[in-house]
């Protein structure tokens, strides 16, 4: 099997672009910071086999930033949209409170990346990972795909 770089790439740079655009922002080094930031707080949520599942879906562009910096997992427990919210924010680092903004902001751009993921993930496979989250964050990644 031959590695294409280049197209892995230019498919990475499509999805930046119309990502940012739907989150309503020009940086694409911004809106790259928030979806890696969101994928991880996900990864910390539910199990390994689920993230297994997940990412066999994704784009090898998407595999890269999910599994980026991921040594070893033992799932978290969180309990509340602000303690999730919290997660993502320290995995953005010091630029969250620049990236993300307030947790209703935050709680938005949450849900336009799963929506966004959407094109990648199947149905089926929303539902599974929405069984492993807590009662609170369940709507973030599934409220949207019922209509």
């Amino acid at each position: 099997m031959a590695l294409n770089f280049n197209q892995y790439a230019a498919d990475a740079n499509t999805f930046m672009k119309e990502y940012a655009e739907k989150l309503n922002i020009e940086d694409k080094n911004k809106a790259g910071r928030m979806l890696s930031a969101i994928l991880h707080g996900l990864r910390e949520v539910i199990s390994t086999e689920e993230s297994l599942q997940f990412i066999a879906q994704l784009p090898m562009f998407l595999k890269a930033v999910y599994v980026n910096g991921w040594s070893s997992h033992k799932k978290q427990r969180v309990k509340s949209l602000i303690e999730f919210i919290d997660l993502i924010n320290r995995f953005d680092g010091v630029t969250a409170v620049n990236d993300f903004g307030s947790d209703e902001e935050t709680t938005k751009q949450i849900k336009t990346t799963f929506l966004v993921l959407r094109k990648y993930i199947s149905h089926g496979e929303l539902k599974d990972i929405r069984t492993e989250l807590p009662k609170e964050l369940k709507s973030l990644i599934f409220e949207e795909f019922l209509i």
